[in-house]
C-alpha cells in the first residue's frame, strides 16, 4: 500500500476550494436559527424545571423526605 504525502500548500489550496463550495447561511437565516435555538432551550429549561419540581413533590408525598 503506497502512502501519499501531501504538500501543505496543496492541502491549503484544496481546503480553500472546498470552502468556496459551501453554501453559507445569510445573516437573516443565522439570526432566525439563533433565536429558535434560544427559544427551544428556554422551553426545555422550563419543562425540566417543572418535571424536577413535580418529581420532588412526589418523593416528598410518598417518602416524607425533602423540603
Amino acid at each position: 500500500m503506497a502512502s501519499k504525502t501531501s504538500n501543505p500548500f496543496v492541502f491549503l489550496q484544496q481546503v480553500r476550494s472546498e470552502t468556496a463550495k459551501v453554501t453559507w447561511p445569510s445573516r437573516r437565516e443565522t439570526m432566525i436559527s439563533t433565536i429558535m435555538v434560544l427559544v427551544f432551550a428556554f422551553i426545555a429549561a422550563i419543562f425540566f424545571f417543572a418535571a424536577d419540581q413535580l418529581m420532588a413533590l412526589g418523593v416528598e408525598l410518598i417518602l416524607g423526605l425533602g423540603r
